[in-house]
């Protein structure tokens, strides 16, 4: 018999993609791409060959590379970086070529030439939080090389990095050329902010959820307020855990404020520090310090808000306000326990009973919570998609939920996304329609909420306005990048019928999910591409033993039978099960 057991090894992995990818196709495609031929012909190739690396994985502005040795590859990232700057010093800065870095050493798993697992999973988050030009390597790489190069390493300390279950010690490379790229300027009729994620104070790792989950509220309250621009957490929580310089932060992210601050719990008191500093001079504009008892965080929460919006607003003679405000949790213990279900990682095994339970608990502590009915909502949808023998009474129950959500609080957004989603599988388009529609009233500057409108219209048959959608949301977010969004967009691409489009955006996925390989396959069917459709419907086959196409039928929700049609028609030709 055969050993079935998965191969590993350890190996260093070298993680590289282009910043601003999406900004350079839309200033100049042909351009681009051209440039972008030209630096992997002529810098990337040579210089990975040179150090004994191995391309595993190219995507359309990304590539991963294994070495057998931490050196090399450190090596040839600090290669890459410094051949790499010296042929963007030559263009314009909105039309450079700019890579950012990160490097894991750690175990992968060995699948027909490609590697898996956090390994690699690890360098991937590494390179998306490293600076335009930089490098970052986790702790198992930089204690391999630290005593072997003459180029210094920055400490940033230990980070959450998405998707991966325990904090990694983070470094960064020091004395490499920075490269000044163009950012999307803000809006002129708007002060436009960030808030930087707030500190933990309390020496406790587990605790830094708390200092999120405060952050990210004060980010969401922020958003209501139509005179500001609020940029979305993906794009200030890059900086977590750095001694970050506002001016600079500034220039990265184009806005003219930032927010910092730290939240501190001893016994059942809590001290949050928050100081408001404008990026073109670096001095604060506004500081203040709250010490209160627990069960007054949220009022403080508000306070900080209220304080930061009429400061900015003030100043720049704003009319008055118009704010839906969010009911408030009433239990502090019913709001740690929906940011622990909700920091939790979807796909990791187990993850989705644990935060039922933890969603579940703390409507037991607070029946009044309706971010918890609604996160449990989506819970159960996010369930029914899933799992092909779900009964439809799943979605009955999630419809209970999300429904209860918008009672407690129809004025948060996240209430009304659920009950859209709920009236999406259910193929209620208008209502879909309108419960987005209410969010994106509540608030405007959801990047997030913009994505749900792409997905939205790939349902309804328009894949070229979703793919618009799409844009824009990373155009409100420069760094919103979650681990659906890249193949969200091969799907529209694929229903499109852009074919070559949609493999390009598949297989920017990480560690990619059973349905990211039904659509390569569907993907490289259409196109003729008949070994890699088999490829991709055999893992299709390994990840989902059970699916067939009527079964995976069962669950699209696409509008026009011309789209069903399509799709049957590609799953068919790769192969796949009836």
């Amino acid at each position: 018999m055969s050993d079935l057991r998965p191969q590993r090894r350890l190996a260093a992995i070298l993680a590289a993609d282009v910043v601003g990818y999406s900004r350079l196709m839309e200033l100049d495609e042909v351009g681009t791409l051209a440039t972008l031929k030209s630096r992997r012909k002529d810098i990337v190739q040579p210089l990975v060959a040179q150090h004994q690396g191995r391309v595993f994985k190219v995507t359309g502005d990304g590539i991963m590379v294994e070495f057998a040795s931490a050196v090399n590859a450190v090596q040839c990232a600090i290669d890459l970086q410094q051949a790499m700057a010296q042929a963007a010093s030559e263009q314009p800065d909105d039309r450079r070529i700019v890579l950012r870095i990160g490097i894991n050493l750690g175990d992968v798993v060995v699948e027909r030439g490609d590697l898996y697992g956090d390994g690699v999973n690890i360098a991937a988050r590494l390179e998306n939080a490293a600076d335009p030009g930089g490098i970052y390597l986790s702790g198992t790489a930089y204690d391999q090389v630290r005593n072997k190069f003459e180029a210094a390493f920055e400490e940033l300390g230990e980070q959450s990095l998405k998707n991966i279950g325990m904090p990694v010690r983070v470094y960064r490379v020091a004395g490499l050329t920075r490269i000044p790229i163009a950012v999307a300027a803000a809006p002129s009729d708007k002060p436009s902010i960030a808030v930087l994620p707030f500190t933990s104070m309390s020496g406790d790792v587990e605790q830094q959820y708390f200092s999120d989950g405060v952050t990210e509220d004060i980010i969401t309250e922020l958003a209501r307020f139509r005179q500001l621009q609020v940029l979305a957490r993906n794009s200030s929580f890059r900086y977590r855990g750095q001694d970050v310089d506002v001016q600079r932060v500034g220039r990265d992210l184009g806005v003219q404020y930032v927010v910092e601050g730290s939240v501190r719990r001893i016994g059942n008191r809590i001290r949050i520090t928050a100081q408001l500093i404008d990026t073109a001079t670096g001095h604060h504009v506004w500081a203040d310090r709250f010490d209160r008892n627990e069960e007054e965080l949220f009022e403080v929460q508000d306070q900080v808000v209220k304080t930061i919006a009429a400061t900015l607003v003030g100043r720049m003679n704003a009319a008055a306000t118009d704010r839906a405000k969010r009911k408030a949790p009433a239990s502090l213990a019913a709001y740690e326990l929906v940011l622990r279900g909700d920091a939790l990682p979807v796909y990791r095994p187990g993850a989705t009973e644990e935060a039922r339970a933890l969603f579940q608990q703390a409507i037991a502590l607070d029946p009044t919570y309706a971010r918890a009915y609604s996160l449990l909502a989506n819970l159960e949808i996010t369930c029914w998609y899933r799992d092909f023998d779900a009964p439809l009474s799943i979605l009955d129950r999630g419809f209970e939920l999300a429904q209860k959500a918008v009672e407690l609080d129809p004025n948060d957004p996240s209430s009304h996304v659920a009950v859209a989603r709920i009236h999406q599988a259910r193929g209620a388009y208008h209502l879909t329609e309108h419960h987005y529609l209410k969010a994106l009233e509540l608030n405007r500057n959801s990047a997030l909420l913009m994505a749900g409108f792409g997905d939205l219209h790939i349902t309804l048959g328009d894949s070229l306005k979703a793919l618009e959608y799409f844009k824009q949301a990373r155009a409100l977010d420069p760094f919103f990048d979650p681990t659906w969004l890249w193949p969200i967009n091969g799907i529209a691409y694929f229903m499109a019928r852009q074919y070559e489009e949609a493999i390009a955006a598949l297989e920017r996925a990480t560690d990619p999910p059973y349905w990211v390989h039904v659509y390569l396959a569907a993907s490289h069917a259409m196109l003729g591409n008949s070994e890699r459709a088999r490829h991709h419907a055999a893992e299709t086959m390994r990840l989902k033993p059970d699916f067939s196409i009527s079964r995976s039928m069962s669950r699209q929700p696409l509008r026009l039978a011309s789209d069903r049609e399509h799709l049957v028609e590609a799953l068919r030709k790769a192969g796949l099960p009836e």
